[in-house]
């Protein structure tokens, strides 16, 4: 009878019992610091942005609100204004700024405790996911049923007189679907667990995941990478214009709720795709005075490299920088590969990468709100109770866009990729040499020393 080989005792070590998963108290812990890494921008971006204002002191119902809005949470406006008028409101919005931090926060707790585990069985995943999900779910029901309020629309001019000769008094307020936020939190927490156990190196997959790791972890990983660099390029425009141009308040507000908001579309406009929007009435974007500029107009704007260029020249450094960027991640995930890859293959799964990261950003950063106020069938008889906001991209265009610049940053990965290696492997083998040669002299002195 043969003694087992190497590959026997692995098999046999993979087959056996995984270890137990982490507790409660560990998934408790996970699920508190994500809802305060969520809430603390949430609380200080409002306050930047003069929230502390709002009537019946609901400024802490409006934190939950950006929370629960955060996480893809349904809230919705509505409004009262007696028998003789009416009112009509939507919004729908990601503040994308607390959910990168709450994303980030909750994707960290839960690989940390997986790190050190050589295997992790599907159960062992499972009942991981599964007690943060539970404990998830319940902290976000509790924030949906009680983030409700309305306040009181102050009124003026020509409609303030009707109102207050018919004793009309509207108002407006917003509440939370519970449903549809319970279904769009666990769908945001699926994302944000798949997209952390992908992205780990150190974090175990299940042998059915196996044969996908060559492939699809160092994409994932340079995708993440890619749009961090925006976000975090974005933030330091964002303060080298606020040290001088003024408005540092409003900057800081948008850097708190809504930074990804702005670059990851800008992101997208620099290899080519456009995005349509409008803005009317008293609504406003967190967007530079160009991008404000740009959107109000009588109809449908466009947002691409050529309107925006009309009113800037500069804008044209968004190529430059995409480019810049898309090659550096290309290269990252090309070094992660395994050794030998063929140029292809680098291209196609970084044409996917960038397509699916593409997808993302089309689907989180639409924005889309409007309000509007009529009195006995008139409506905004003033000219500022009503006004629309949206802003929705080139689905088609964009994605295409993205599979062409993702194939031709990827092919240039592979050989970028090979001289780092090259160049590595020089630099360490000449550290080793010099180590060498320091040992030679100092085994050739010691006898003469002595």
């Amino acid at each position: 009878m043969s003694a087992p080989t190497s590959s026997d005792r692995a098999a046999a070590r993979t087959a056996g019992p995984s270890p137990a998963s982490p507790g409660w108290l560990l998934a408790a812990l996970t699920v508190l610091a994500g809802l305060v890494a969520m809430g603390v921008p949430a609380a200080l971006g409002l306050w930047a942005a003069g929230g502390t204002g709002i009537p019946d002191n609901g400024f802490p119902r409006a934190v939950v609100v950006l929370v629960v809005a955060a996480v893809g949470g349904s809230v919705r406006l509505g409004g009262d204004a007696g028998p003789l008028a009416g009112t009509r409101a939507g919004l729908t919005v990601m503040p994308l700024s607390v959910t990168l931090a709450g994303a980030l926060v909750v994707g960290a707790g839960f690989v940390r405790p997986l790190r050190r585990r050589a295997v992790a069985g599907p159960r062992q995943l499972a009942g991981w996911a599964g007690r943060i999900a539970v404990l998830w779910l319940a902290a976000l029901i509790g924030l949906a049923s009680a983030a409700h309020q309305t306040f009181p629309v102050p009124l003026g001019g020509t409609i303030g007189d009707i109102g207050q000769l018919f004793g009309l008094s509207p108002r407006i307020g917003y509440t939370t679907d519970v449903p549809e936020t319970v279904l769009f939190a666990l769908l945001w927490l699926a994302g944000v667990l798949f997209i952390a156990l992908l992205v780990s190196s150190g974090a175990p997959l299940t042998g059915r995941l196996l044969r996908f790791q060559e492939a699809a972890r160092p994409a994932a990983y340079a995708v993440v990478a890619l749009l961090l660099a925006c976000v975090a390029l974005g933030a330091v425009i964002a303060l080298v214009v606020a040290a001088t141009r003024g408005h540092p308040v409003q900057t800081f507000a948008v850097i708190l709720l809504a930074l990804p908001n702005l670059v990851w579309p800008l992101f997208t406009i620099g290899f080519g795709a456009a995005w349509h929007g409008r803005v009317d009435g008293p609504f406003g974007l967190p967007v530079p005075h160009l991008l404000d500029e740009v959107l109000r107009t009588p109809g449908i704007s466009t947002l691409d490299l050529h309107t925006l260029t009309e009113h800037d020249g500069r804008v044209w450094w968004l190529v430059v920088v995409d480019a810049v960027l898309l090659l550096a991640a290309a290269t990252l995930m090309a070094a992660r590969s395994p050794k030998g890859t063929p140029p292809w293959r680098h291209a196609v799964r970084w044409a996917a990468a960038l397509v699916a990261a593409v997808l993302m950003i089309c689907l989180v950063c639409r924005v889309r709100a409007h309000y509007g106020l009529s009195l006995l069938g008139v409506g905004d008889l003033d000219g500022g109770l009503s006004g629309v906001l949206f802003l929705t991209p080139a689905w088609w265009t964009a994605l295409g866009l993205g599979a062409l610049w993702g194939l031709v940053a990827g092919f240039a990965a592979g050989p970028a990729a090979g001289w780092l290696r090259r160049g590595r492997g020089t630099a360490a083998g000449s550290t080793v040499r010099r180590a060498g040669d320091a040992r030679t002299d100092g085994g050739s002195e010691a006898p003469r020393d002595s």
